[in-house]
């Protein structure tokens, strides 16, 4: 077998590998800084030009659906979460396009500017960005549940309070409103808390009763013989 083949496909390697540091053109580097930016997995705005913007209202709307924030902190929350869960599911796509772009390229000079040690850098950077991504979804929901979990148990705090102040009202027969006292509820809200508890005051009576309270014993003595004579 002649070494001629040997040798230029080292050559053609050398050539590769001289190709893959990087680009060194001013138009590779400008095709280099068009690909960076395609991804947009950095970008400001969330959604690239390519991207379908009815799509992204769409899938933004599910996530203000499902946690229904209520303060300006949970907005923002929100707008985090749904703006990285956008990205992250597009790395998908971008893996799939880097892997048919090395495997189908459309000319010999473009299987020069990218082949497949391109595209495996360019996954590599994909997977970095994956990681950063899904910590930081992780992070924003965390954050959110806490707040959101807080804001609910001092709702919960404060209409019991009215519930009483409301029952109190009631007892004493004067009409309650719950702004009087600094609340913001309406007295319908109030009032359904207060009904709500009540009725689960009986019910965890009529449970004791029913289910935990000792059976009651017979005292008297027993029978004997001249008794049932």
């Amino acid at each position: 077998m002649s070494a001629t083949p040997i040798a230029s496909r080292a050559a053609i390697n050398r050539a590769n590998s001289r190709h893959s540091t990087g680009p060194r053109t001013p138009a590779g580097k400008q095709r280099s800084s068009i690909n960076a930016l395609r991804h947009g997995l950095t970008a400001a705005s969330a959604v690239l030009p390519s991207e379908d913007q009815a799509a992204y209202d769409s899938h933004r709307r599910g996530f203000f659906d499902e946690y229904q924030p209520a303060t300006p902190t949970e907005t923002q929350l929100v707008q985090e979460i749904a703006d990285t869960a956008w990205r992250i599911n597009r790395i998908p796509f971008l893996e799939a396009e880097l892997l048919d772009r090395a495997a189908n390229s459309p000319s010999e000079q473009a299987r020069i500017d990218f082949d497949i040690v391109d595209a495996h850098r360019n996954l590599a950077t994909l997977g970095l960005h994956y990681t950063r991504l899904s910590r930081q979804f992780q992070k924003a929901v965390d954050q959110l549940r806490e707040i959101q979990s807080e804001r609910h148990r001092e709702q919960e705090r404060n209409l019991k309070h009215a519930a009483a102040i409301l029952e109190l009202h009631k007892h004493k027969g004067i009409p309650y409103d719950p702004a009087q006292d600094g609340f913001v509820f309406s007295k319908d809200q109030v009032e359904a808390v207060s009904h709500r508890l009540i009725r689960l005051s009986h019910s965890r009576h009529i449970e004791h009763v029913l289910f935990h309270r000792p059976p009651a014993t017979c005292n008297r003595p027993p029978a004997t013989s001249h008794s049932l004579a």
